[in-house]
């Protein structure tokens, strides 16, 4: 179920998306909702790097070289 999102923004803005979205060649709501989208993606994909690296600062992970991946899946000639 989709939703409806009304923004203000400023006219000079505005202008920017319409111009974008042209050369994209897409419409202006289209192009806000891609850039939203991967803003949010951009965002999910921030916060789970930091939880990682908080995680491995813990010592509650480590990370492996890649022969020690080959050698534990029996790759290593």
């Amino acid at each position: 179920m989709n939703k409806r999102v009304t923004l203000d923004m400023p006219e000079e803005m505005h202008e920017l998306v319409v111009k974008y979205a042209a050369e994209a060649g897409t419409q202006p709501d289209a192009y806000l909702l891609e850039m939203i989208e991967e803003q949010l993606e951009d965002a999910y994909f921030l916060r789970r790097a930091q939880e990682v690296m908080e995680a491995r600062a813990r010592g509650e992970s480590r990370t492996y070289s890649l022969d020690e991946v080959k050698h534990e899946l029996g790759l290593d000639d």
